[in-house]
């Protein structure tokens, strides 16, 4: 008997009362109410026998059509074994988090070169996702994620964020398999942020950072803003530059065919010379601002820009109001570090940090910008999605 006579579309369409097949035993029966459920049917001696494997589309657990086509394959197999599949209902039990959680890491691992990303990945989830390890990806609800989150959400809130973003992978991977028919119970905008607590701004000392996750809302509302001290502060992102560096940049520091700006030693914290990739946003950031010169500062005129405006123009952008402009490096390096392959030195080299001993930078020279170019150009991908 042909199977998989089914599809997602055609569910959606019955409405006539009845058992429509599958195939192989599989079947779904529309009540005269209009619910649906999945049955799977068999005969054993002579006798019809009839295993209810949970509602379609309803309830707090609905049953896609993938899972259902798991369930009947479960019971195939149990028949086969001469099993009683009324008997034993352990072999189909629900996909779980820490069954979507392993075949992800699985899936994932070859694309990992970086070791120490891939243990940090398998970490966070095996320690801090714990309590969620045993609950079926279809049960899973804002509440247990939020309970998760708050043993870290002020304390660490980085590690928080990290967590939160592999949560939201796992449940992600799960509804891709049809494992889960809901929405995912970890996505930050417009479900989490409107719950979870403000964080504690860090201590002295340090420069509050905004969680890399609300980058491109900032980055989307940098772009619908007007004016210098905004552009300034969309360029500094996309850069990772310091503030003075980026707020006293000039016209003639920009080579546009190289796609490059060069910040001279005397502006650069280590007082060595710092070439920059320039992504395309980057570049038309600058031709716009060339095309509204008044004076030889990229975002001033005559002078440059302030820091004071600089920051109100970041507070109006960004979804946490205590984050700073040096805290915009913090971010870009804990997306590069989360989110990426590329090498720890090519995301220092980037923040214009020292990289190893003078050997190693000399060795590193001419491969560095490539590197970097490579890796801005991705940051700047990921700053558009919104």
């Amino acid at each position: 008997m042909a199977r998989n006579k089914l599809s997602e579309t055609k569910i959606k369409t019955l409405d006539k009362p009845g058992m429509h097949s599958d195939g192989d035993g599989l079947y779904i029966r529309v009540q005269k109410s209009g619910s649906k459920n999945w049955v799977f049917v068999w005969r054993r001696g002579g006798d019809r026998n009839e295993l209810g494997l949970g509602g379609y589309g309803q309830g707090t657990a609905p049953v896609s059509l993938a899972l259902a086509r798991e369930k009947a394959d479960a019971i195939r197999q149990q028949l086969a074994r001469g099993e009683d599949p009324r008997t034993d209902r352990q072999s189909i039990k629900p996909k779980t988090f820490a069954d979507c959680m392993k075949d992800l890491i699985k899936t994932k691992e070859p694309e990992w070169r970086n070791r120490k990303h891939a243990n940090q990945w398998k970490m966070t989830l095996r320690e801090y996702a714990k309590d969620l390890h045993d609950k079926p990806i279809a049960d899973i609800v804002v509440g247990d994620v939020k309970e998760c989150l708050l043993k870290h959400w002020h304390e660490r809130p980085e590690t928080a964020e990290r967590l939160r973003s592999r949560i939201e992978a796992v449940i992600d991977y799960g509804i891709a398999h049809g494992w889960r028919t809901a929405g995912n119970p970890a996505q930050w905008k417009g479900l989490l942020d409107k719950i979870m607590p403000a964080k504690k701004k860090l201590g002295r000392g340090h420069h509050a950072a905004l969680a890399y996750g609300k980058a491109p809302e900032m980055a989307a509302s940098l772009r619908r803003a007007t004016g210098r001290a905004a552009r300034a502060v969309e360029f500094l992102t996309l850069t990772a530059a310091r503030t003075r560096e980026g707020r006293e940049a000039v016209f003639t520091e920009v080579d546009v065919e190289a796609k490059t700006w060069t910040c001279p030693a005397e502006r650069m914290k280590a007082g060595k010379e710092h070439v920059v990739p320039l992504s395309k946003r980057a570049l038309a950031i600058v031709k716009e601002m060339r095309e509204q010169a008044t004076g030889p500062y990229i975002f001033g005129g005559e002078k440059p820009v302030s820091d004071t405006a600089m920051t109100k123009a970041l507070r109006r952008a960004s979804p946490d109001i205590t984050a700073t402009l040096h805290g915009l490096r913090s971010m870009f390096r804990d997306w590069a570090g989360d989110c990426t392959e590329h090498p720890r030195e090519v995301a220092e080299q980037a923040l214009a940090h020292s990289v190893g001993n003078e050997v190693e930078q000399a060795y590193r020279r001419g491969t560095a910008l490539a590197k970097r170019r490579a890796l801005m150009l991705g940051w700047e991908l990921y700053l558009s999605k919104t």
